[in-house]
């Protein structure tokens, strides 16, 4: 599917890697609007790269809605989805200060897991009743795992358990869709510079950086983009995880 003139969501697109994506889909010349729970980040965005914000919690079926209908008001029916809304706290099962509460773990699924799902099923109703292009095409979806749903570490149970159910969904909703012509696919990142890596001392960031076999550095959010262009412009991409790692493999701790 070429971008150009193309109408696509980005969710978590008010900062890091969502914020990366929409900048390359709109370079690539697609239409973008910005899904955050943080609406004042995704309006700072959009106005950077002239496209509209909703502020939305992915978790939320009506909220989601309600968000893709603005969206397609203002840029028409979305043909892609790229699912970068998530949240990643660490926090051990068992630690000095008791168990984890488990409101805390399904949260965690709410956003990750539960927000992926909730937008690739909205998305994909939409986009099964538009007419198909040259390629046979109607919707591209993204989402986003980690390599943690693989190498999980010591205080990601939740994180990784919720990665790990977005690299499950994935082949099975990549069959369902086939029928209308809506590819799906995952990126499971590894250590990439995000707001989140930044606010860490200088120090640990090069450490981070050092533990990738090559190249030894934090990945950048562009670099994370230009693989979401890339699957949307490679019709035989499809149901597949792809990891962007730079052959990192997480150790326990």
């Amino acid at each position: 599917m070429k971008l150009k003139d193309m109408s696509a969501i980005v969710t978590g697109g008010g900062s890091g890697l969502g914020a990366a994506t929409a900048r390359a889909l709109t370079a690539g010349g697609a239409k973008v609007a910005i899904f955050d729970f943080n609406e004042e980040a995704a309006r700072a965005v959009a106005a950077e790269i002239g496209g509209i914000a909703v502020g939305c919690d992915v978790a939320n079926a009506d909220t989601v809605e309600a968000a893709m209908a603005e969206a397609a008001k203002a840029h028409g029916p979305a043909r892609i989805l790229v699912n970068c809304a998530g949240v990643g706290p660490a926090k051990k099962v068992l630690s000095k200060a008791g168990v984890m509460p488990l409101d805390e773990y399904r949260r965690v699924i709410e956003v990750n897991l539960i927000g992926t799902f909730n937008c690739l099923r909205l998305f994909a109703a939409a986009a099964s009743a538009l007419d198909p292009l040259e390629t046979g095409e109607r919707g591209v979806i993204v989402n986003t795992a980690s390599v943690a749903a693989y190498e999980g570490q010591i205080g990601q149970t939740a994180y990784a358990s919720s990665k790990a159910g977005v690299v499950g969904l994935t082949l099975p909703a990549a069959r369902e869709f086939a029928a209308s012509g809506i590819r799906v696919c995952t990126i499971a990142p590894g250590i990439f510079e995000t707001a989140m890596l930044k606010a860490l001392p200088e120090a640990a960031q090069q450490s981070l950086g050092a533990a990738v076999p090559f190249p030894s550095r934090l990945g950048e959010p562009a670099e994370f983009a230009k693989l979401v262009t890339h699957i949307v412009d490679n019709v035989m991409l499809n149901g597949e995880t792809i990891r962007i790692d730079g052959a990192l493999r997480l150790a326990p701790r």
